[in-house]
C-alpha cells in the first residue's frame, strides 16, 4: 500500500502533544484561504512512499509519543491512513489527525471520498481529531494545536462513548 506524501517531520513538537512523527499527506480538496501548506493542495504532487517504510521509520524512534496525520487532507487517503493508524496504535503510540472536515460531516460520510463505515473504522484508532477548515478571519495564534477558533481538539474515544463531541482538555 502506498501513501502520497508532501513531507515528514520525524520529531515534531508542534503537531500535537509530546514528540510526534508528523506525516503531511499530499492532496486537499478544501483549499482554505491562508493555509500554511498550500503546496499540499495538488493531488498529483508530493511523492509516493510505501506504507511499510513509514511504519518502519516510526518504529525506529523510541522517543516518539505518537503520530500526527496532517496535510493536505489525510482522509482523502483513508485506506492507507487507517492502516497506518492501526499500526501506530499497535505500537502503543497515540494518533492525532488534522482534517478540514468537521466531525459532524465525517460521521455522515463524505460522498466520493469515504463511507460512514470506513470513517468509523478509522476513528476507532484515533485519539485526537483536530476538525474543521482553517478560516483566515478566525485565525488565532494563541490556540494550542489549532489555527482558527472554529477548529476543535476532539477526544475521539470519549466522543464515541458519549455520542456527543467531547473536546480535549489540555494541561
Amino acid at each position: 500500500m502506498q501513501v502520497r506524501v508532501a513531507g515528514i517531520e520525524e520529531e515534531s513538537y508542534v503537531d500535537g502533544e509530546g514528540i510526534r512523527f508528523a506525516l503531511f499527506v499530499q492532496g486537499c480538496p478544501h483549499h482554505c484561504a491562508g493555509c500554511h501548506n498550500p503546496q499540499t493542495f495538488d493531488f498529483d504532487g508530493g511523492r509516493l512512499m510505501e506504507l511499510n517504510e513509514l511504519i518502519d521509520r516510526i518504529k525506529s524512534n523510541p522517543l516518539l509519543s505518537g503520530v500526527t496525520l496532517t496535510g493536505g487532507e489525510p482522509l482523502c487517503q483513508l485506506p492507507s491512513m487507517t492502516e497506518l493508524a492501526r499500526a501506530v496504535k499497535s505500537m502503543g503510540l497515540t494518533v492525532w489527525c488534522y482534517t478540514g472536515f468537521t466531525f459532524e460531516e465525517l460521521i455522515g460520510g463524505v460522498e466520493g471520498i469515504f463511507s460512514v463505515d470506513e470513517i468509523k473504522n478509522f476513528l476507532s484508532y484515533v485519539d485526537v481529531l483536530v476538525d474543521g477548515p482553517f478560516i483566515e478571519d478566525r485565525r488565532d495564534l494563541t490556540l494550542n494545536f489549532c489555527g482558527s477558533t472554529n477548529q476543535r481538539l476532539i477526544d475521539v474515544p470519549r466522543t464515541i462513548s458519549a455520542r456527543s463531541v467531547v473536546e480535549v482538555e489540555l494541561d
